[in-house]
């Protein structure tokens, strides 16, 4: 059975094909004979009591600057003229984002989105987390800076990082003596109106920072990325480069304990974020990365893993 994917992301203008797993999971979907269309979160609209959007069919391919072809825009019933919706768009997980799982919620039981757009609002990444706190660093959420200063004393080197923030944006590390840890509060509360993430710094990271994926549940791989000279920040976003690497036995621990949970949830493509070999800092449940690196360096085909879960539970 032939696939309708609506994918909801950023515009494929700004798409790097080079390390992009939204591309490279829409390149699967192609390969496998489903038609592809893409919109944008704001495009949404509610209508006469059906979800609708203006949305492209799109063809892609491998070729830089010259990576897809849309076609005219179609006005869409999601619930009943697709069959699946990718929800990929990069954070800020924001209003704009919020408002759009309330509305792709709509359409459960007609549509199929992925992420299920209900538990990807309330599995907030750098709070969900906390449910998995055996697993973590010290760790807390706060806007005080007497009680960052009294983590500070008990924990020595930390650091702080926006709790709705993505790809190692405004990660800061606050040495043992604390100089311009009041600054830097004072700006992350003039910045952010919720907490912030405060953490104890695990020197590991300059050995990297392993994301693991998991699909519907299930171990996909991993890859190790490795910060830049004079960073503490791994992502490959900023720098990072990437290794091949296997998982220790309390990574497999950790994917142990989340994998149900993720599966529960619906959360079907996932990517968790370990340091050392032991220390979980984020679950990435809104558009997580990394699998074309991993898959390069495994042999791997993590996008046929993920549209064999896809069509799995379509097809049920």
């Amino acid at each position: 059975m032939k696939l309708r994917v609506a994918v909801q992301m950023d515009p494929l203008e700004s798409v790097n094909i080079a390390g992009d797993s939204t591309f490279a999971i829409m390149l699967g979907a192609q390969q496998r004979g489903h038609r592809l269309f893409h919109y944008a979160a704001e495009d949404l609209s509610w209508h006469d009591g059906r979800l609708w959007t203006m949305a492209q069919p799109v063809t892609v391919r491998p070729v830089a600057g010259d990576h897809f072809k849309a076609g005219a825009p179609e006005v869409l019933d999601l619930g009943r003229d697709v069959d699946v919706v990718l929800m990929r768009q990069d954070p800020p997980f924001d209003l704009g984002y919020i408002t759009a799982t309330h509305l792709l919620e709509r359409i459960q039981g007609e549509t199929l989105v992925v992420n299920d757009p209900a538990a990807v609002r309330n599995a907030p990444e750098k709070v969900w987390v906390l449910d998995f706190a055996r697993f973590m660093p010290p760790t807390t959420l706060t806007r005080s800076i007497g009680v960052a200063r009294k983590f500070l004393e008990q924990h020595g080197a930390m650091v702080v990082k926006p709790l709705h923030g993505n790809a190692g944006k405004a990660v800061f590390k606050v040495g043992a003596d604390g100089a311009n840890l009041a600054s830097l509060i004072e700006m992350f509360n003039t910045a952010y109106r919720e907490p912030h993430v405060v953490q104890a710094f695990v020197p590991e990271i300059s050995a990297g920072d392993k994301r693991i994926v998991l699909v519907d549940g299930e171990v996909a791989g991993a890859v190790n990325r490795i910060p830049g000279e004079g960073e503490i920040r791994s992502n490959l976003a900023v720098g990072g480069s990437a290794a091949k690497t296997e998982l220790t036995d309390t990574e497999r621990e950790i994917c142990a304990a989340l994998g149900p949970e993720l599966k529960r949830r619906g959360l079907l493509f996932v990517g968790i974020d370990v340091i050392g070999g032991k220390w979980l800092t984020e679950i990435n449940v809104t558009s997580p990365t990394g699998i074309v690196a991993i898959d390069r360096f495994n042999g791997t085909d993590t996008p046929a893993m993920i549209w064999d879960a896809i069509e799995a539970k379509v097809h049920k």
